[in-house]
């Protein structure tokens, strides 16, 4: 199968550009590296560095589109609405229409931050968008297009500093250098989290399908709290204010993703921590 994945070397793209290759499928990547890192390039894999919003239109012969490219995180929207509208919409349509011309699937990367209003924060409203224009690119022009919502990925190589951060990333940063784990607001905010090797399996399965801009909800349907995560590593900790635009819970539905294709989350939170306390107390590298 010939693959494009778009933002194939950040965090999550990573690891499905790396599953990818294993299953002998033949992978190009799109990424304009200002969040992906080079050092994530992987043998056999062409990279094309370039904006999701820009011209596509020498990409030819995929089979699948893998859209990741995205302003990814909620707090970061509330400082660069239009940038992330335009990047997370605008890019969106510009990977429809490629798999318009090349009748390509589109696999949809969405974000379960749509669950708590897609009026919260820009980021949801520009996930939501995109979604919408999938589903108007599947119903007018008969492009088979899909929606995966993510809850909370977290794994290995996720971001642990900066604005793009996952909170188990700034978690294992500072239980690493020894300082408290920063828990915002009261700590009692629910999150379902899905460990990145879960998500990349869910998108994996949705690319076998033929698709009507239906929504996938690739999650756990377990949740922690933020107070219950923070235990799990057995540190001390410290309260800051709560930031503003976050959802009280997030708690994943996953019936229709089992029903529809089988997806069947394998890891869990608890495990996840035990191992990296081990690997980070024994001073293993951690990538």
């Amino acid at each position: 199968m010939n693959v494009l994945v778009t933002g194939g070397a950040g965090f999550i793209g990573t690891h499905l550009t790396k599953r990818l290759v294993r299953e002998n499928n033949k992978v190009d990547v799109l990424d304009d590296f200002s969040r992906g890192k080079k050092e994530n390039k992987i043998e056999k894999v062409n990279y094309i560095n370039r904006d999701v919003r820009q011209e596509l239109n020498d990409l030819e012969d995929y089979d699948v589109i893998f859209h990741l490219a995205a302003l990814a995180r909620i707090q970061p929207s509330f400082d660069e609405p239009l940038k992330t509208i335009d990047i997370n919409a605008k890019g969106t349509a510009n990977i429809c229409d490629l798999a318009k011309r090349i009748k390509a699937k589109v696999i949809y990367a969405g974000s379960s931050s749509f669950y708590a209003g897609p009026y919260l924060n820009p980021y949801a409203f520009s996930k939501w968008q995109g979604e919408e224009i999938c589903k108007m690119y599947s119903k007018v022009y008969g492009v088979s297009t899909a929606n995966a919502r993510f809850f909370n990925v977290y794994g290995d190589g996720q971001p642990s500093t900066g604005q793009y951060a996952t909170i188990v990333g700034i978690f294992e940063e500072q239980y690493k250098a020894g300082a408290p784990l920063t828990i915002t607001g009261d700590g009692e905010q629910r999150r379902d989290f899905t460990h990145v090797e879960d998500i990349v399996s869910g998108l994996i399965l949705m690319s076998k399908g033929n698709w009507n801009g239906e929504i996938f909800n690739l999650g756990t349907a377990k949740n922690y709290s933020i107070n219950e995560l923070a235990a799990m590593y057995r540190h001390k900790t410290k309260y800051i204010p709560k930031r503003p635009g976050e959802a009280a819970k997030t708690l994943a539905d996953i019936t229709f993703t089992k029903e529809k294709l089988g997806y069947k989350p394998g890891i869990d939170l608890n495990d996840y921590v035990r191992d990296w306390l081990i690997r980070a107390r024994k001073n293993t590298a951690i990538d």
